[in-house]
């Protein structure tokens, strides 16, 4: 059964102490609201997703208010609608606001870490995060399409961050009784999908980071994560493939908070169906959070009836969600079930992050010539052009991560980041 995931957020507002009355009323607003719908429309169950501002994790208090006040909301829900509904809880990571950014010590890791007990303590049911280790790098590498920096962040930066990190979240959830979800690495693929939409780098090479995603992600589930993930990882569906474990997903209805090439596809694989983050603003039919938890449910009643209605039913829904999208972008190609097993075969095939990242990267430029050759995907030829330049990068990394590591070291601005807090001496 797929349910709907709501995630929501606050209108354009400053956040500080005389307007923290106002922001509570808010959150109060849209959780019953919400659920109140969900019931009018009889769904038997929601989602509901917090993720905090950048204040509301520096102010660990704020965030398990809000994180209360929602918990009420829903207790109440129940009550009188008979409403069931869980809570997703995402901090925001504020390491990042410290440049460079100290990823294992100071006080936005002392406040995320707060953050996290205080609202599992209050009630989250799942706790997730879009962790940013290895983003002082990934930035820039997505404006130059600098493959050899983008797997350095992803593979070499990214996945000891996320070690270290996930492990430290399975501990607290595992502490307050509650799952921990997973993560997302929306800053580094949606970000390249982002300016791919935008024109600022070539739609194919974003389709070759986000494989490469699923490489830092996946850590998160060695480390004790078990879904399902947070929405906004469209590389869910190859951790899918490779964990079993159930995944949230966001398309079409992500658009109030960023366009897509993957709108239908992204649905395919999903076990909760997301509206990415909505500001709680009034619009025709009602305010925001719940105009969407609407769309949501009439989406997650058709998922449903086609499961209900037995294989047939279930795979014609899904084959028409794929084939809806899959052939006019690389970025949903590589999202189909078969791509998706293709990639969590390569990277689980392999020895290390390192090795993983560049057998994920030569099995995604296969999958691309392999499918435009078969006219199953469209591809620009100045972008078949650009595959033939990452390919060459790629055959001419070193074997070895140690290798790449003295290289890389040896070639970046490395006052961006702080070695030692990703292990690197």
């Amino acid at each position: 059964m797929v349910y709907p995931e709501l995630n929501f957020t606050l209108p354009p507002m400053i956040l500080e102490p005389s307007t923290w009355p106002q922001a509570c009323d808010h959150y109060r607003q849209i959780v019953d609201s919400a659920l109140r719908r969900a019931a009018e429309l009889e769904f038997p169950g929601v989602v509901l997703e917090f993720e905090t501002l950048p204040p509301m994790t520096e102010n660990p208090s704020w965030a398990v208010e809000i994180t209360s006040i929602l918990r009420e909301g829903m207790e109440k829900a129940k009550s009188k609608w008979g409403v069931r509904s869980i809570l997703r809880v995402t901090p925001n990571d504020n390491r990042e606001l410290t440049r460079p950014p100290r990823m294992r010590s100071g006080r936005h890791w002392e406040a995320m870490l707060e953050t996290f007990h205080g609202c599992a303590k209050a009630g989250a049911d799942l706790l997730s995060i879009e962790s940013v280790g290895g983003k002082e790098i990934h930035d820039e590498a997505l404006t130059m399409c600098d493959i050899r920096q983008i797997i350095f962040a992803l593979a070499v930066l990214g996945a000891r961050d996320m070690k270290f990190l996930w492990e430290n979240i399975s501990s607290i959830a595992n502490a307050h009784g509650c799952i921990p979800a997973g993560d997302s690495a929306c800053g580094f693929g949606n970000t390249a999908m982002v300016m791919a939409e935008q024109h600022l780098i070539p739609r194919i090479f974003a389709a070759i980071v986000r494989p490469l995603t699923a490489v830092r992600s996946l850590v998160a589930y060695e480390c004790g994560a078990l879904g399902p993930g947070k929405d906004c990882a469209y590389e869910n569906p190859i951790l899918k493939a490779i964990t079993g474990f159930p995944m949230a997903m966001e398309g079409k209805t992500a658009a109030c908070a960023h366009l897509s090439p993957v709108g239908n596809i992204a649905a395919a694989a999903c076990d909760l169906w997301s509206n990415e983050s909505v500001q709680n603003l009034k619009l025709l039919g009602g305010m925001a959070p719940t105009c969407y938890l609407e769309q949501l449910i009439y989406d997650c009643r058709l998922f449903n009836r086609a499961t209900a209605d037995g294989d047939n039913g279930a795979l014609l829904l899904r084959n028409w969600l794929i084939k809806s999208d899959a052939y006019l972008d690389p970025q949903a190609y590589i999202l189909t079930p078969e791509n998706a097993i293709r990639c969590g075969r390569a990277i689980v095939e392999s020895s290390g992050y390192y090795s993983a990242a560049i057998a994920v990267a030569r099995e995604t430029i296969s999958i691309f010539r392999q499918g435009l050759a078969k006219g199953e995907v469209k591809i620009p030829a100045k972008d078949m052009a650009f595959i033939d330049s990452v390919e060459s990068q790629i055959e001419n990394m070193p074997a070895s991560e140690e290798n790449f590591i003295a290289e890389m070291m040896a070639e970046i601005d490395t006052s961006k980041f702080v070695a030692g807090d990703y292990g690197i001496d």
